[in-house]
Order: structure tokens, then C-alpha cells, then sequence
């Protein structure tokens, strides 16, 4: 029973994570293509990620974390 309550709140877990996002893009009127949305939101989610520690190494400063991952993309 507690496996099923556990997900039951799981889509709150994730709507909280995309909060910054949709606060981010609302105050834009909207993209004119498909590839500057996806350029432009997984900029702002790979930074959100930095801001969260959970993708920086260790011994790894934050901004050379994300000049690794800016020129991989």
C-alpha cells in the first residue's frame, strides 16, 4: 500500500521540478520554431540541473561542468 501512495504524489514531485520552466518561457510570446524550443528549454533545465548539484563532478567547478555540457550540445 505504501508503493501506491508513494506514486500516487510522484506527479507532484515532477510538476514542481518544471515550476521553473514554465515560469521561465511565460514570459516569452513563444517560439517560432521547433529547434529554438528545444535549444532554449534544455539550456534552462541542463542549468536548473547544475543549480540542484546534480550534475556537477567532483572537483569540477559549476561553469566548467557547463561549458562541457554547452559544447556537447
Amino acid at each position: 500500500m505504501n508503493c501506491v501512495l508513494n506514486r500516487k504524489y510522484l506527479n507532484n514531485i515532477v510538476e514542481q521540478d518544471h515550476r521553473f520552466i514554465k515560469w521561465r518561457i511565460q514570459n516569452e510570446l513563444g517560439f517560432k520554431s521547433f529547434e529554438s524550443a528545444r535549444r532554449t528549454l534544455s539550456g534552462i533545465e541542463v542549468v536548473h540541473m547544475l543549480r540542484k548539484n546534480q550534475m556537477v563532478r567532483p572537483g569540477i567547478s559549476m561553469f566548467k561542468s557547463f561549458c562541457k555540457l554547452a559544447v556537447c550540445r
